[in-house]
């Protein structure tokens, strides 16, 4: 039968060969893949809290690549796996590695020159992350992990809030998120850090 998806405003739609990535072949709607991710992506959250993470470990593109496999390779087969194809949004897919490579730059760079409170700083990273949109399904998800890891494991801070939301279904909290992100994109970040303390 095959994967229906039903994408809501702002998503990312799967190629077709992306969809043949899927993992559990009873999953026919959207419904039941967010489930299955979900579950998946709890088990990477209760992974890495507690966990110290050091700075030379963390800002690598080999976390970046395994922090998505912890949460999405129950559920895809390309978890982890730079995407291979243009969407709606994010880099050029050629340019993937070469992006995250200049945002570990800066990052290390911001940590060691004090330029940003630690909470800007983790949703500074989060937004150049989502905005590069390394992989073809999780980016939102999986930059807002890796600003909670961030923000607590470098800075010794509480994970962010979120509004309590997970952003997957239409609703006020996905609106105000996606709202802060486009305002983030035109160089207002202050949107996004406070619906992320929300």
């Amino acid at each position: 039968m095959g994967l229906e998806m039903d994408y809501i405003e702002d998503q990312t739609p799967l190629d077709e060969d992306e969809k043949e990535g899927l993992l559990i072949g009873t999953i026919t709607t959207r419904g039941e893949l967010d489930l299955f991710e979900r579950l998946n992506i709890e088990k990477a959250v209760a992974w890495s809290i507690h966990r110290n993470f050091t700075i030379s470990g963390l800002f690598t593109e080999t976390f970046i690549k395994s922090l998505h496999i912890r949460m999405f390779s129950e559920v895809w087969e390309w978890a982890g796996i730079y995407r291979r194809s243009n969407k709606n949004i994010g880099v050029d897919w050629s340019k993937i590695g070469v992006e995250v490579k200049m945002l570990l730059d800066d990052t290390l760079y911001w940590i060691d020159n004090k330029v940003f409170n630690p909470d800007e700083l983790a949703i500074r990273f989060k937004h150049r992350l989502v905005k590069i949109h390394c992989f073809p399904n999780g980016n939102g998800r999986h930059s807002r992990l890796m600003a909670d890891i961030i923000v607590s494991s470098v800075f010794g801070k509480e994970v962010f809030s979120w509004k309590q939301s997970n952003m997957v279904k239409p609703g006020t909290a996905r609106k105000e998120y996606i709202d802060a992100i486009k305002e983030a994109d035109i160089g207002n970040i202050t949107p996004l850090i406070e619906f992320a303390r929300a």
